[in-house]
């Protein structure tokens, strides 16, 4: 996704603009190409272009007010209140907003003079990449900002995720910038304008979706870059992040450089990033990703995905960890029994399991809540999360170690977690959270200026400025009554924003206050439609008593609330820290959950080159069958790039319908369950582990860069077979179908053959060629696949079984019927396909084409030339009369005849 196109301004000139006017031009010029939210008492405004743009993406009414050189200006606006909800349709649709807040209470700019303005500044502006409010986002996804440098030929891909604090950092080859990007699925993708001309990465960039954001090529010099993540982290030196290379800290300065534009000088809890290289995640290319569903659906959905299939997390920061997880397989076969062990452990373990599921509900989301507190943008109910979630793992901590068998420990991966999760291992930790339980009341509001979240008897001075509030409540209402028996006026005392405490009467019954002696008591001050408005010199008083007692007590909340704020940022790393054990916890809890559902099993993964899988099934296409109250089948697959346990390809054949692309999408899904750390369905799984994964399955065009189904099919069957290792695993399904018979057929053979000898990597690939079922007796390491079907009665039943050898037949005309073709044109293609299957010439044998002959060298020397080349030779053209010419030519068609 690309900005929405930014149009110029309809003024630009400040000359003679009003104080406000010209507060907003000195923000336009600092963010020309942001809307401009400008705060404007209870609503946010937009001038000039930008209403008439916002207008138009929110549907709101764009009205002018007042005029500027002459001209009116375009005015809209959004209430204070709701802007949460504008920002996010905005945003959305790739606006850029630069929130422009008031900085001072309008009583103090009164105070400079009465034609002083308020002052106003940016204190954020908000892209996709940076957003960190619960109402922006998902609360079960990643919202993450990446960050795209090349060096010397060298690629690194940089992400962080700004609402939880996780950075991350990928050295890889400029080609496989591609697949980081797809698993990292950025909302914003920085990247400095110059490589946007290259053909590699912008066209990586497209695929993977999100706000393609250009930046200045100056961000990314070695030395700036240095200079901002230096200042982002608050070091001296880069040294303690294990030494990053030139791209990555190009990578990380864009998005130092991104952050300190964007976030106003305000500094985000961040941890330090964690570098990977290629060899430590599976590669999955963005079409793979797109057609495996893993965690969105080709729709764009999350149901019907894998990641929707087996999610039983109970947080959000669960559900994010292990989308992650899915996202980016391990290839280190010790990292992935790690994770089994803690799914095993707890599978083992039910009943703590459940407890523990149970307690880890009430966790909230800290890593989120910890990254507004440390942006400003947070509030005692962050504190309170953060509160909730030291608590539950102090709890998780203490009913995991209490229960544990002697004889069956915890793992490593739960014995980690554990660790993170006792305040009492930490400094300061265990004191931060016995204050804030002490301290924060039981109904936390959103914004620390709204008050009240102090416990009482905390702060001594607090109550006693609460109590002179709250006593004065009494007092008002003692006045109120006195002042109704002193005048005999039914009246209320009220108060508002403006005027204070004031009194109130009804128009029909205010008269009287007008009149002596009443009148020397009651001073008036407003005229509405049904309602006068009086004030006393003892209301008046009063009123200055209780807004000092409210004020007073206001600030000590507020400075509470900054002083704990400051405490959590202090501890923002072993925070981080239990709030990522909380998560690990969830995940290691839902896999076993799903496991014990679903009847999964551990796999074995090791660095073999195998792929069996016994009565394996497909966890999405399972569950809606179940749904259906309708039986899986399984089935067995087999593979092996040495060609010793089986063998390295598997041709599948079998009908439309029958299960071959659910087959081979069910194998490589079982391949990332696997390498996640995540149970398989299946009654045995061992796989060798997996560097890449390819899958070319389904039709989809590019209609965009001028590109056919066909097109499209050849370009990622030309990655595969330039990219696969032995270590790979590729699923095609029906390679050539989109050409003609032969061309189609020749391209199919050639590509499997290009898979068994120069790949030489597991590929099951499903074909309606049944021709190329003979590559089973002329490749060492070939086996033949089908998916059965059988006919009744006249009808097609599919049996969804794999079995050894191929397909007899495709039973298109079958499955043509099955669609609802009409039955005219059903019984015309059976005569058709009677007539065409009973020719002994059509078409040629296989065995007859010269292009699926065994390949050999052309033969020596040329054929020997015919008569009429003989004779053309001789001819001497330019010498020839007409007459001449036209003999020779008849003589030429006589040598033609005989």
């Amino acid at each position: 996704m690309t900005p929405p196109a930014s149009l110029a301004p309809a003024v630009l000139d400040a000359t003679g603009a009003t104080p406000v006017m010209a507060q907003f031009f000195e923000m336009k010029t600092r963010q020309p190409d942001a809307l401009i939210f400008f705060r404007m008492g209870d609503f946010y405004e937009l001038f000039f272009d930008d209403a008439i743009r916002a207008a138009a993406a929110l549907g709101i009414s764009q009205t002018f007010r007042g005029t500027h050189n002459g001209a009116p200006i375009p005015m809209a606006g959004v209430p204070h209140h709701a802007a949460e909800a504008y920002l996010s349709k905005l945003i959305r649709l790739g606006f850029k907003v630069a929130v422009c807040e008031q900085m001072e209470d309008p009583a103090e700019a009164r105070k400079r003079g009465s034609k002083s303005i308020v002052r106003r500044d940016i204190v954020r502006v908000v892209t996709p990449g940076t957003l960190t409010e619960d109402g922006l986002l998902d609360a079960r996804g990643a919202n993450r900002l990446a960050a795209v440098a090349v060096r010397a030929g060298q690629a690194a891909v940089a992400a962080v995720e700004l609402s939880t604090g996780e950075v991350e950092c990928f050295l890889v080859a400029k080609d496989n910038v591609a697949a980081i990007l797809a698993a990292l699925a950025p909302s914003e993708t920085l990247v400095v304008d110059r490589l946007l001309s290259d053909e590699v990465l912008s066209q990586a960039l497209k695929i993977c979706g999100g706000l393609i954001q250009p930046m200045p090529s100056a961000l990314a010099e070695p030395q700036a870059s240095e200079t901002r993540v230096k200042r982002l982290y608050g070091v001296d030196t880069l040294d303690g992040f294990g030494g990053l290379t030139s791209p990555e800290v190009a990578a990380l300065g864009l998005i130092a450089a991104h952050l300190e534009m964007t976030q106003a000088g305000r500094l985000p809890a961040l941890r330090a990033p964690r570098r990977a290289a290629e060899a430590d995640v599976m590669a999955i290319d963005p079409a793979t990703r797109a057609s495996l569903e893993i965690d969105r659906t080709q729709g764009g959905g999350r149901d019907g995905s894998l990641l929707a299939a087996i999610d039983r997390t109970v947080t959000a920061s669960g559900a994010r960890l292990l989308a992650a997880r899915l996202a980016r397989p391990l290839l280190n076969p010790e990292a992935i029994d790690a994770r089994l062990d803690a799914v095993e452990w707890l599978i083992d373990q039910r009943p703590l399991r459940q407890r523990l599921r149970e307690v880890l509900k009430g966790g909230g989301d800290m890593a989120r809540a910890l990254s507004r507190l440390a942006l400003g943008r947070g509030g005692p109910r962050d504190l309170g999360c953060l509160k909730d979630g030291l608590k539950v793992g102090e709890r998780l901590a203490g009913m995991v170690g209490g229960s544990a068998d002697p004889l069956s420990p915890p793992p490593a991966e739960i014995e980690s977690a554990l660790r993170h999760l006792t305040p009492a291992l930490h400094d300061g930790l265990s004191g931060f959270l016995l204050a804030l339980e002490a301290g924060l009341g039981p109904d936390l509001p959103a914004q620390a200026r709204d008050g009240g979240f102090v416990a009482a008897g905390v702060r001594p001075e607090l109550d006693q400025a609460r109590a002179l509030r709250d006593d004065s409540r009494k007092v008002v209402a003692a006045l109120e009554s006195r002042l109704v028996a002193e005048s005999g006026v039914p009246l209320k005392i009220r108060h508002n924003g403006v005027l204070g405490y004031f009194v109130e009467a009804t128009a029909g019954k205010a008269d009287p206050l007008f009149q002596p002696p009443l009148n020397a008591t009651f001073i008036h001050r407003q005229t509405l439609a049904n309602q006068v408005r009086f004030t006393t010199v003892e209301l008046a008083d009063l009123d200055a008593r209780i807004a000092q007692a409210a004020e007073r007590a206001l600030a000590m909340e507020v400075a509470a609330f900054e002083d704990w704020r400051a405490q959590a940022c202090a501890l923002a790393e072993p925070i981080q820290l239990a709030a990522e054990a909380l998560a690990r916890l969830d995940v290691a809890a839902a896999l076993a959950e799903w496991a014990e559902d679903g009847g999964a099993v551990r796999p074995i993964v090791d660095r073999s080159l195998a792929f069996e899988a016994k009565a394996g099934r497909h966890p999405v296409v399972e569950a809606a069958v179940k749904r259906a109250g309708e039986p899986y089948t399984p089935n067995d697959c087999c593979l092996d790039a040495a060609g010793e346990a089986g063998p390295r390809l598997s041709i599948v054949t079998g009908p439309n319908m029958a299960g071959k692309s659910t087959f081979l999408r069910q194998n490589a899904l079982l391949a990332i369950l696997a390498q996640s750390g995540c149970f398989v369905p299946a009654k045995a799984f061992r796989l060798g582990v997996v560097d890449r994964l390819f899958s070319r399955v389904g039709a989809g065009d590019d209609l965009a860069r001028g590109r056919s189904t066909f097109m499209m099919e050849m370009v990622e069957t030309a990655a595969i077979l330039t990219q696969a290792s032995p270590r790979s695993l590729v699923i095609l399904d029906e390679i050539g179908r989109g050409t003609a018979t032969y061309d189609g057929l020749a391209i199919a053979w050639a590509c499997a053959e290009a898979l068994h000898d120069t790949n030489r990597c597991r590929a099951l690939f499903a074909t309606h060629y049944h021709e190329l079922a003979t590559l089973e007796t002329r490749l060492d390491h070939v086996s033949n696949l089908s998916l059965r079907a059988k006919e009744w009665n006249g009808d097609l039943v599919f049996l969804h079984e794999a079995a050894a050898g191929p397909a007899d037949r495709s039973y298109g005309v079958q499955v043509a019927k099955l669609a609802g073709v009409p039955a005219p044109v059903v019984a015309r293609a059976r005569e058709v396909l009677d007539r065409l299957e009973g020719e002994d010439s059509s078409p040629a044998k296989l065995d007859d084409l010269p292009l699926f002959a065994a390949v050999a060298p052309p033969p020596p020397g040329r054929a020997a030339p015919s008569g009429v080349d003989v004779a053309l030779a001789e001819l001497d053209v330019d010498g020839m009369s007409p007459r001449e010419a036209l003999e020779s030519l008849y003589r030429l068609k006589g040598l033609l005849k005989s």
